[in-house]
C-alpha cells in the first residue's frame, strides 16, 4: 500500500497524519525532532499531527525526556476507531427516527411522491443498498432476472443484515438459479439465516422493506439489465406487493439445502437431487455440476431407480416420504 493512498480516512484519519502514523509503525518511540527529520514537517506542523494521533487512539506519548511517541498497534486502534464511528452512525440513525415521526403523517410522502423512478444502473444499486440498510425488522426478496448487481456475487448488504438479526424471506426463481454459481450464493444466504423458498413462475424482481418501502425494475425483461427502477412508498400499491410476495411464498418449496447435517445418510447422490428439487432442467444441473449432460441423465436415472419412481413427480413424492425432502412450504 502506497503512502499517499488513505484508507483510513473512513475511520476520520486525515491523510498527514496517515502518513505520520505509518512513519511511526515503521520506527517508533521517535522523538519530535527525530520525526521533524524523517517527515520533512515542521516541529509546529508535527505537534498538531501528533496531538489528532493522540485523540483518536493511534499513539501515545512514554514517559521520559525527551519526549517519545509510540505508535498504537493498528488492529487494536482501527477497531476502536470503527465502533466509535458505528456508535455515531447509529445515533444518527435514531435522530432520523425521531426526526420523521416529528414529521406530520400527511407530509411524509405527498400523493406525487409515493413513486419514485431511479435512473441508470448505478443508481439503481445504491438504492437498492441503501434500502437494505435501512431495513429494521424484514426484507421480502422475489429474486430472478434482471440484475442490476453480478448475479454471480454473494449480496454483501443483505448478508451484513442477516448478521444484525433482520428477518430476511426470498423467494427465487427457478430461472435464477440457473446462472451458474447462484444457487450456491442462495445456500450460503440461507445458512446465514435467510428464509428462501423457490417457485417456477415468479412473476418480477421485487424487494419490500419493513413493509414500507419496496423497489422493483421497470423492465421485466430477463435478458435485460436493470437499469431503471421503481421505489413505491406506503400506498395501496404497495400493500398488493406485499400481498402478492405472501400469495407466491405459500405457494413455493423450500430452498434445498447442500451438505445440510440434518440429510439423512441413506440420501443418494444429493448434491444432484437438491438442483432437482429446486427445480434445475437438466442442462442447468449439468452446468452447476460442471458434467455433461448425458451424465446428468444417466445419474438422474439411476436416482429415480434408487426411488423406484417412473416420473420425477412421482421421485419427488417417493423422496419426501423418506424423509428426503420437506415439500411442505
Amino acid at each position: 500500500m502506497k503512502d499517499d493512498d488513505n484508507p483510513l480516512a473512513a475511520v476520520g484519519v486525515e491523510a498527514e497524519d496517515e502518513r505520520i502514523y505509518r512513519n511511526l509503525l515503521r520506527r517508533p518511540r521517535a522523538t519530535l525532532p527525530e520525526l521533524a527529520a524523517r517527515t520533512g514537517h515542521t516541529m509546529a506542523t508535527l505537534r498538531h499531527v501528533l496531538c489528532r494521533l493522540e485523540s483518536l487512539g493511534l499513539a501515545t506519548r512514554m514517559a521520559g525526556r525527551p519526549v517519545r511517541y509510540v505508535p498504537t498497534r493498528p488492529d487494536v486502534a482501527v477497531d476502536a476507531l470503527i465502533s466509535r464511528r458505528e456508535e455515531g452512525l447509529a445515533q444518527a440513525r435514531l435522530a432520523a427516527r425521531e426526526l420523521l415521526a416529528e414529521t406530520p403523517r400527511v407530509e411524509n410522502h405527498a400523493p406525487e411522491e409515493l413513486v419514485e423512478v431511479v435512473q441508470g444502473q448505478a443508481a439503481v444499486v445504491q438504492r437498492f443498498t441503501q434500502l437494505q440498510q435501512t431495513a429494521t425488522r424484514e426484507l421480502l426478496v422475489l429474486d430472478r432476472p434482471p440484475y442490476a448487481q453480478d448475479p454471480t456475487e454473494q449480496n454483501a448488504a443483505e448478508m451484513e443484515r442477516l448478521s444484525h438479526g433482520l428477518l430476511v424471506r426470498g423467494i427465487y426463481d427457478a430461472s435464477a438459479l440457473e446462472i451458474p454459481g447462484k444457487l450456491r450464493l442462495a445456500q450460503e444466504s440461507a445458512a446465514a439465516g435467510e428464509q428462501a423458498r423457490v417457485s417456477p413462475e415468479v412473476p418480477m424482481k421485487l424487494a419490500i422493506v419493513d413493509r414500507e418501502t419496496a423497489i422493483l425494475p421497470l423492465s421485466t425483461d430477463a435478458s435485460a439489465s436493470a437499469d431503471s427502477a421503481v421505489i413505491v412508498h406506503s400506498s395501496s400499491l404497495l400493500d398488493a406487493l406485499v400481498t402478492l410476495f405472501e400469495i407466491l411464498w405459500r405457494s413455493a418449496l423450500p430452498l434445498p439445502a447442500l451438505g445440510s447435517p440434518t440429510r439423512p445418510a441413506d440420501m443418494p447422490d444429493p448434491e444432484l437431487f437438491a438442483l432437482l428439487a429446486a427445480g434445475l432442467k437438466d442442462e442447468a444441473v449439468a452446468r452447476q455440476l460442471g458434467v455433461s449432460l448425458r451424465t446428468v441423465h444417466r445419474r438422474v436415472s439411476e436416482l429415480m431407480d434408487r426411488l423406484g419412481a417412473r416420473t420425477r413427480f412421482q421421485a419427488g413424492l417417493l423422496a419426501a416420504r423418506r424423509g428426503w425432502w420437506d415439500p411442505e412450504p
